[in-house]
């Protein structure tokens, strides 16, 4: 984990972030994904940069991309008005799994929700990523509710 820093993802970060979503074996059977930087994922890039509520994070060692997650704060009006935190796209450079990056990671944005006021922080995982399942639940997430999608 030495030498891993990190920091708000920027538009010259993008091919990176790429490469590191399409490096994934459940995403690239999912299809869709690409290394390409599109005019579509540029414009969603610039939706994330412009909304407060909205942070890509990437880890960082030696000038190069290794890690990253899109971390996303959500008011609402339940448990009383509590804000949660959102993760999602969580993902560290294949060769480099297993070397507590993704842990120091996730560290970092769960202090970064905490000090924006949440008081939970979440997320989902493919049923097929059993190792992401056992990192998630070593670092204190608990499976306590079922996540459910629908194709719009």
């Amino acid at each position: 984990m030495q030498g891993v820093s990190f920091r708000l993802a920027t538009a010259d970060d993008l091919p990176a972030l790429l490469r590191l979503l399409v490096d994934d074996a459940v995403a690239q059977a999912r299809g869709g994904y690409t290394a390409e930087v599109t005019p579509a994922v540029a414009a969603a890039f610039d939706e994330i940069e412009r909304d407060p509520n909205n942070e890509l994070w990437l880890g960082e060692r030696d000038g190069e991309v290794i890690a990253m997650l899109q971390l996303t704060l959500i008011p609402g009006l339940s448990r009383g008005g509590m804000k949660r935190a959102l993760v999602e796209a969580v993902r560290v450079r294949a060769d480099l799994r297993g070397q507590r990056i993704g842990e120091a990671l996730m560290a970092h944005v769960e202090e970064r929700a905490k000090a924006a006021g949440c008081g939970l922080i979440q997320l989902t995982t493919d049923k097929k990523r059993l190792d992401a399942h056992r990192f998630y639940e070593r670092i204190g997430y608990v499976a306590s509710h079922v996540g459910m999608k629908k194709k719009l």
